[in-house]
């Protein structure tokens, strides 16, 4: 409908009506075509052109923020391919990565499921998965063979060329960003269970390498030259000794105490208290243990970390903590009158809290990207029972009982996929410490929200799949005691979405000084 006086009265009428003769005193001044034909004076004609020129205004509008100045030249002209890259939003993902997809998709089917089906070592992933790889005699530490399948696994993976794909060129890897690491760990985790990504224990054919991160960026150069190298050829494996049993989100309250002791004439520190959840210490030759020595307790600084030897008088595994998902490599660990040398600090003195956030941005979004992808994985799984499963002679898809929930998760994990990849994105596009600054409150909007999807369509796919959904014959069982964890495990749920309100809010984050003046 066209615009009359009658019309003309209402305020939006008139904004729109002064919008149409800006257009009109563009066209009429520089002579400009309308689809292909000369702007007319008739009422009829000004009309046309000011439908023409408003779709035109919302599009140019719609292609990343172009004002109606835009119009001040001519269509021909403004839509050049060169012009296109520069003004839209390219949605789609880079070739170079598609084709990278298809090569890591050749490798599995070629390497990596071959090996998985040999030696029947598909009871790790069928029904006697649990039993298959728990040693439930032996404090329910993963059995010997299971790991020892993980490693041949990640060995095929590192000499075709993937396993190292996100680690810095300097250490044989891709330099892979924060956004191509997030699609490949979508993509794989949207496959199911397989020996090409178990995430129960962090496993997959493309790693994830933190502690190498911290090393090249905190360590002094005889340890980056040690343990680099160890870490990556098998023979140094290190644990993470933070949580305490009595600290976990505070942990600037940990009570593990280091103070300066001379042995021997030997120059070091003596350490003493307990850590919790210190995963892999069943097989770590060193652990990363953060101790106060100095400063106040909730002070930031005054912790520092030390690289201890696992062989170390004094550690003590104290219990292996069995937990939903078994099996367990996550023990209570205690450090009683345990001396490391002055060259076992790792960073700076007072500094250590700056290792373990390090790395939380890029873990965050890799680990939010797994867990869309699973949970794309029940959302798909489910949508295919329930079209192939009839009851009453009619399948189970026409129900809309069956249909809503499954539209609400499939919508999330559109939009879901969308921030992930846009976050990503924007964090390969700033130097690593602005990520914090700038970028935290995204980062822990995809990952809560991520874990938390996960587990809901977990949820789902069992009640769709009935019966049948609840066995150990399918997967769902496993993938949600598993991605339940990350709504503790990856700085819980609550923290996130206190840092999240932080930025909100402007109690931190890019708009405090706005809010703080307003």
């Amino acid at each position: 409908m066209y615009m009359t006086e009658s019309l003309r009265a209402s305020p939006r009428s008139t904004q729109l009506f002064a919008f149409r003769r800006h257009v009109e005193h563009f066209l009429e001044t520089h002579g400009l075509t309308v689809w292909g034909k000369r702007f007319s004076t008739s009422a009829t004609g000004r009309a046309r052109a000011y439908h023409d020129a408003e779709a035109e205004r919302r599009s140019v509008v719609r292609m990343n923020g172009l004002m109606p100045r835009t119009l001040s030249a001519p269509r021909e002209r403004w839509n050049t391919p060169a012009l296109r890259r520069r003004c839209a939003v390219d949605f789609n993902l880079p070739p170079d990565l598609l084709e990278y997809l298809a090569k890591l998709d050749a490798f599995i089917d070629a390497e990596i499921k071959p090996l998985q089906a040999q030696d029947d070592n598909e009871r790790f992933f069928d029904h006697r998965r649990e039993w298959a790889r728990t040693d439930f005699e032996h404090d329910g530490l993963p059995r010997k063979e299971w790991e020892a399948l993980l490693v041949e696994a990640k060995r095929r993976a590192d000499r075709a060329g993937f396993y190292r794909f996100s680690l810095p060129r300097e250490f044989g890897g891709q330099g892979g960003s924060n956004l191509w690491m997030a699609v490949i760990r979508e993509h794989l985790a949207a496959k199911g269970l397989g020996l090409f990504n178990d995430l129960q224990n962090e496993h997959s054919v493309v790693g994830n390498f933190p502690i190498v991160v911290m090393l090249r960026d905190f360590g002094s150069p005889a340890q980056r030259e040690e343990f680099i190298r160890g870490s990556l050829d098998g023979t140094h494996i290190i644990s993470f000794g933070l949580t305490e049993p009595n600290h976990g989100s505070d942990a600037t309250h940990m009570e593990t105490r280091a103070v300066r002791e001379t042995r021997s004439g030997v120059a070091g520190w003596r350490i003493d208290g307990e850590k919790m959840w210190t995963t892999g210490m069943h097989v770590a030759t060193h652990c990363v243990v953060f101790a106060r020595t100095g400063g106040r307790d909730g002070d930031a600084r005054g912790i520092t970390a030390f690289l201890v030897p696992t062989g170390t008088a004094g550690v003590k595994v104290e219990e292996y903590l069995w937990t939903f998902n078994m099996p367990t490599d996550h023990p209570r660990v205690s450090f009683t009158n345990v001396w490391v040398p002055e060259d076992a600090i790792f960073g700076p003195e007072g500094g250590g809290l700056a290792l373990a956030q390090s790395f939380v941005h890029e873990n965050r979004i890799r680990q939010a990207a797994s867990s869309l992808g699973a949970a794309v994985y029940c959302v798909e799984e489910s949508v295919k029972y329930a079209r192939a499963r009839k009851p009453f002679g009619e399948p189970l898809a026409k129900n809309q009982a069956i249909q809503w929930p499954l539209v609400e998760l499939a919508t999330q994990t559109e939009m879901l996929r969308l921030l992930i990849r846009k976050t990503a994105w924007e964090m390969d596009q700033m130097p690593h410490p602005e990520v914090e600054r700038r970028l935290s409150d995204k980062v822990s909007m995809c990952n809560y929200w991520a874990n938390r999807l996960c587990c809901e369509a977990a949820d789902r796919a069992m009640q769709v799949h009935g019966g049948i959904g609840y066995s150990r014959h399918k997967p769902f069982e496993h993938i949600y005691r598993h991605h339940r964890r990350y709504r503790i495990t990856e700085g819980s749920e609550e923290i996130q979405m206190r840092k999240v309100a932080g930025f909100l809010f402007g109690f931190m984050g890019p708009r405090s000084t706005a809010l703080a003046e307003s």
